[in-house]
């Protein structure tokens, strides 16, 4: 809930609603000299900065576009501002300049398909580094019982609640608005549009894809190809897994599971109820019977071995391998690869010899080999190795991936961290 002693400008980290205070008195040297209209921002940068404190004044006076910078305090029922006279900020919003209030509050919230969500109550702001921030819409009922006048009566209802439910949504999910702003009388939209989706991050995507109805999450998984869907849905929640993979064809659920590790299928798997986790394990068979067999150990626990979740998708290059000649490799299969932070140094025998960090590549001198520029400490499990040894390891050292090397020092695979991290429940 947001308090009513707002902060100093100086306090970082503090958040607000616009509607705390809008309308709040604004003091120059002392005086009252209007109230504030409304807040604007320009959408240069992912989290929008707000710019102006619009104060709106009486008497048929122009209002004031007060700078940020300008505003030195802001309390629980006025806004102290410090500049050199009033004449100097006499001025109106240019056309790219969003006015929150104005532009903002009381639109609709649309989908990708242009159905309305919800509608805009408020919008929030962040203070850090003496600079605001807009964060987030706010489209939640508190926030409409608010626009209402009821505010202290929800205040108290809210303060009587173990946990606050809020609805809001993530700026960074918000269309950007009209650069002829002035004019824009229409609606907040997602951003959340097709053409937009290979852009987002599976991490980020998987965030937008728990919030949404199941319908809409089918939908919008769907658009996905297999690569972007897999990562993505390694990401998602356990419980809107579950039912988002009941909710896709069977055959495409096999799709996605093909396109991870075995570690990484055993763990989408292991949140299905038992049928149809078999049955997608038994279409996995037919395609790849090996994998099928990894993945049935890993989940019934029978073998704990390192090695059954290990991947091939990793890169090798010989030590003569120049570090422009492997860049150009990277560039072309990076792609089809599970581990792309390391690359894997080999003899003609496929014995490990050397680890190079892809930063150390960048970094190096376009003819220089990669046996110069290896690390030849090589920190290996071996095929007995257990689940538990490689979590004490990687907890230990910090790496993205560890190889896999036998007594003759035969690279035999790789184990990604992400695989390890995620199956952590089942051993601890």
């Amino acid at each position: 809930m947001v308090n009513e002693n707002l902060p100093n400008i100086e306090q970082s980290g503090y958040s607000f609603f616009l509607s705390d205070i809008i309308g709040r008195k604004v003091l120059f040297n002392n005086k009252k000299i209007g109230k504030l209209q409304d807040i604007a921002i320009f959408e240069t940068e992912t989290i929008p900065e707000v710019t102006h404190f619009i104060v709106g004044r009486a008497f048929g006076y122009q209002a004031l576009m007060i700078p940020w910078k300008k505003v030195i305090e802001i309390t629980h029922d006025e806004i102290i501002i410090d500049i050199e006279d009033l004449e100097r900020y006499e001025k109106e919003p240019v056309e790219s300049q969003v006015l929150l209030k104005d532009h903002i509050l009381d639109k609709k919230v649309l989908d990708m398909d242009d159905n309305e969500l919800e509608v805009v109550y408020d919008v929030k702001l962040v203070m850090r580094n003496n600079k605001l921030y807009v964060t987030e819409v706010d489209s939640s009922k508190y926030g409409f019982l608010k626009r209402l006048g009821l505010k202290g009566l929800v205040n108290f209802i809210y303060s009587l609640a173990d946990k606050i439910k809020t609805d809001t949504i993530p700026w960074t999910l918000v269309q950007p608005l009209p650069e002829n702003i002035s004019s824009f009388k229409g609606n907040v939209k997602l951003k959340v549009l097709k053409e937009k989706l290979l852009e987002i991050h599976p991490a980020d995507l998987a965030d937008i894809l728990e919030e949404l109805e199941p319908d809409q999450r089918l939908a919008l998984f769907s658009e996905l190809d297999t690569e972007h869907a897999s990562d993505t849905l390694e990401e998602i929640e356990p419980r809107v897994q579950r039912d988002l993979i009941s909710s896709l064809d069977k055959q495409k659920t096999v799709e996605l599971i093909n396109d991870m590790t075995p570690g990484q299928a055993a763990d989408i798997l292991a949140v299905l109820p038992a049928d149809e986790a078999d049955d997608i394990l038994n279409l996995i068979a037919q395609q790849d019977k090996e994998t099928a067999q990894k993945i049935e150990l890993i989940l019934d626990k029978q073998d704990e071995k390192i090695l059954n979740f290990a991947t091939s998708h990793f890169f090798k290059f010989s030590p003569t391998v120049t570090a422009d000649e492997a860049i150009e490799v990277f560039h072309n299969e990076a792609k089809d690869k599970d581990v792309i932070m390391y690359l894997y140094v080999v003899d003609e025998e496929e014995k490990l010899v050397g680890v190079c960090d892809i930063k150390e590549l960048l970094q190096a001198e376009p003819e220089d080999k990669l046996e110069e520029i290896m690390t030849t400490h090589i920190i290996n499990l071996n095929p007995e190795s257990t689940l538990i040894e490689a979590s004490r390891m990687f907890s230990r050292y910090l790496f993205r991936a560890i190889p896999i090397i036998d007594e003759n020092d035969v690279i035999l695979g790789v184990i990604p961290y992400r695989d390890i991290i995620n199956l952590d429940h089942r051993f601890i």
